[in-house]
């Protein structure tokens, strides 16, 4: 590995994206991306008695799912990164509590998955003895609205610029071995704050930091927005989606012609109402897992700029009043 300016990593043996899964629930089944999961669920409950033990066990699938399709016991992976968004990663430690390999409970809100797979990457490259590495996150509609916003048996009149958590869950497996697609370089990503306090406008908060690492990234690298085949953000959603091109065409980069957004693609805005979007961890996972990863595969595309972003807040903070710092972590994914 080496250093490139001061937030990016260069991976001069690039470590390979060996396979991925994905687990979806019932809207996201309704949605345009439906055939590139793994599983789509009938309900959020999966057969559990609480949204939330239907959210660990959605991981927990999901993770049993990669292995089983890397073909690859669960004893040859070393480390395994997973998160969420519920307090104490609840999700994630008591989903994969049996799966019996080393753990990083890791948490970058809906920045969770690429945080992971950047962490994944540097370990499996830098580490001799290290050959498997596995990177998991989950998020559930339900779970998600009961912890940061409202009780779903209110039935809250929601704004046009709120999204939707996604319920899902998506897993990759990071090894030193394969013929790609690879993990080339990562740009890890700053905590921006400009001082938005609206919790339903997410895009608007996140906008400003995935400006900041998109920029930095190219900066770092060299490289212009032409390079990639695509440039996806985790989940800025419609709102947010239309400030980057904004703010990016002032600071002189036009990503306007391969550039869109998970929260973007995983829903139909006219159809669904989910006013701006998806959201949540398990947006960028399932759409990166499922259907950017059957494109990668396919060779639809070749370089693939993934920039997930985080909304770092709790019902706490909001609750007094503070700001939504935002984060953004990206990485480039190349055959």
């Amino acid at each position: 590995m080496e250093r490139l300016g001061k937030q990016t990593i260069k991976f001069n043996t690039p470590p390979t994206i060996l396979e991925t899964a994905s687990i979806v629930g019932p809207k996201e089944a309704d949605g345009p991306l439906a055939k590139y999961f793994d599983k789509c669920l009938e309900d959020e409950f999966w057969g559990e008695k609480t949204w939330e033990k239907a959210e660990s066990k959605i991981i927990k699938e999901t993770v049993n799912g990669v292995i089983g399709k890397a073909g690859i016991s669960s004893t040859n992976i070393d480390y395994c990164f997973a998160g969420d968004l519920l307090n104490q990663c609840l999700s994630s430690s008591f989903g994969l509590r049996e799966l019996n390999i080393p753990f990083f409970g890791i948490f970058g809100a809906c920045s969770t998955f690429v945080e992971g797979l950047s962490l994944a990457a540097i370990l499996t490259e830098g580490c001799n003895g290290i050959n498997n590495t596995l990177c998991a996150v989950s998020s559930h509609f339900c779970s998600a609205e009961k912890q940061f916003r409202f009780p779903l048996e209110l039935g809250n009149q929601r704004p046009q610029s709120a999204q939707w958590t996604v319920t899902g869950a998506g897993a990759a497996i990071v090894s030193k071995s394969g013929n790609g697609p690879y993990i080339t370089n990562i740009t890890t990503g700053k905590i921006v704050d400009m001082g938005i306090k609206d919790a339903n406008n997410m895009g608007a908060a996140m906008a400003p930091a995935a400006l900041s690492t998109l920029i930095t990234h190219f900066e770092d690298t060299g490289r212009k927005p032409s390079y990639y085949d695509a440039i996806i953000t985790g989940d800025l959603g419609y709102v947010g989606k239309e400030i980057i091109v904004e703010l990016a065409q002032d600071k002189g980069y036009n990503i306007k012609s391969n550039y869109n957004d998970c929260g973007v693609l995983i829903f139909d805005k006219n159809s669904q109402d989910t006013h701006s979007g998806g959201s949540g961890c398990g947006c960028c996972a399932s759409v990166f897992s499922g259907f950017l990863f059957d494109q990668l595969r396919n060779k639809k595309i070749s370089r693939l700029l993934l920039m997930a972003t985080g909304a770092l807040m709790n019902s706490t903070s909001s609750q007094q009043g503070e700001s939504i710092p935002g984060i953004a972590h990206a990485i480039s994914i190349e055959l």
